[in-house]
């Protein structure tokens, strides 16, 4: 597998190979999963939110489990809240997979469970980011990603 350069800042990952082919240590999970390009893709943007956005690693899950319409689904990444509703949630997509409709559909799909505060799209060349506002039914895109003392702050409670 090739890994591609992100337009993310570079990562320092532990990778391993075997006869399963390659792995990832995730700091996250504590443990080797496989390095898929999708999981290229969120260890290089756990590593930007935790050293360069100051996401606490001790608030975000990798891999969270979610049932939706009687279906168990698992989102990429969550990031929690102090009361342990969700502030973020983030979907992951291949470099080579071009962010569409669909992926956010999915993640809005996660959302109507969820009801995250922010939502996040990136295939780690591109990156959305939006804020929901449930009071007024819409969202609005951000022009950056916000660090986590802009949106902590912020949460209502």
């Amino acid at each position: 597998m090739t890994l591609p350069p992100l337009n993310l800042p570079p990562c320092n990952l532990k990778i391993r190979r075997s006869e399963e082919g390659l792995s990832v240590f995730d700091p996250l999970r504590r443990r080797y999963v496989a390095l898929t390009p999708e999981e290229y893709v969120r260890q290089h943007f756990i590593n930007l939110m935790i050293t360069e956005l100051r996401y606490p690693s001790s608030i975000i899950a990798n891999e969270m489990g979610v049932e939706i319409n009687g279906m168990r689904r698992r989102c990429d990444t969550v990031v929690w809240r102090p009361d342990r509703k969700p502030l973020v949630i983030a979907e992951f997509k291949a470099p080579t997979v071009k962010i569409t409709q669909r992926a956010f559909d999915q993640i809005v799909n996660y959302n109507s469970v969820l009801q995250a505060d922010y939502l996040i799209v990136s295939n780690g060349l591109e990156h959305f980011c939006c804020r929901m506002d449930y009071q007024g039914g819409s969202y609005e895109f951000l022009p950056a990603l916000p660090s986590y003392p802009e949106i902590s702050d912020n949460k209502e409670e």
